[in-house]
């Protein structure tokens, strides 16, 4: 698979970066990519988020397939010392959570689609919360984003890395040696909502499409069942994004869940 044309310092960044990490990746876990071959050039890429090196984990195997991995990022991590010049240098899209870069994100994720890179967005905004690590409730940017640009909307995901390291996990598992799958899916069918105006009804419909199909493409690769409904933070007492603090993961599953889009 080529990749897109992209600055020379960009390239060797990239280069530089992937000569360090992944040979550290392949020691500790193995890997199985599935699909990449249809994974298009300027398109989204949505994936479920379990534990905090899956960004790595799918980075890793977008980059080994011949295209340049970017994400959407928090601002604050562009702010520290030495990771934040790096995501800079290699083109990640910052996005300002509290609302006043919004315009700004979507302009440079738009400009990134257009000339042909891939953005991933995690549409949990954060580790999932729900006890079994199903996807849960998503947020609306991805579904925003694709609307807005008309770019093709491609689930991505993974099962395995969890084990490495676990969620809000402390301490890696590195032995036995483990092993992540990461599979491209077919293409989201948004069609339905292309000319609509962005209505938050609109948005958490188109949300909760994506999300159904991030949740059966996760089923692929773990078997199991899904739950009947997303798990929602909020109707357990949990925060919707950031790290759990003084609250239980695991908490059990109850019938007051929400399943409506995120704004």
């Amino acid at each position: 698979m080529r990749r897109p044309a992209e600055p020379l310092r960009t390239r060797i960044i990239f280069a530089a970066l992937a000569g360090l990490v992944r040979p550290v990746m392949n020691a500790f876990i193995g890997h199985r990519w599935e699909g990449f071959d249809k994974l298009p050039d300027g398109c989204i890429i949505v994936t479920n988020h379990m534990t905090e090196i899956d960004p790595f984990v799918v980075a890793h195997a977008i980059y080994s397939n011949g295209k340049y991995p970017r994400f959407l990022a928090k601002q604050s991590l562009l702010k520290l010392p030495v990771a934040g010049w790096l995501l800079k240098q290699t083109g990640q899209v910052p996005v300002d959570r509290g609302g006043a870069g919004a315009g700004a994100s979507l302009e440079a994720a738009t400009e990134l689609l257009a000339r042909g890179g891939v953005i991933g967005i995690y549409p949990e905004g954060t580790l999932t919360r729900d006890p079994d690590l199903w996807p849960m409730k998503g947020h609306t940017g991805a579904a925003r984003l694709a609307l807005k640009t008309g770019a093709p909307v491609v689930p991505v995901v993974h099962w395995g890395d969890q084990e490495f390291f676990p969620r809000y996990g402390k301490m890696i598992r590195p032995f036995p040696r483990k092993r992540a799958t990461v599979k491209v899916g077919d293409p989201i069918d948004l069609s339905a909502f292309h000319g609509l105006p962005l209505t938050k009804k609109v948005l958490s419909e188109a949300t909760e499409v994506i999300m159904s199909a991030i949740t059966d493409e996760v089923q692929s690769l773990r078997g199991g069942t899904p739950p009947a409904q997303r798990w929602n933070p909020l109707a357990h007492g949990q925060s919707s994004t950031g790290r759990l603090k003084n609250q239980n993961p695991g908490s059990h599953r109850n019938q007051d869940h929400g399943t409506d889009g995120a704004a």
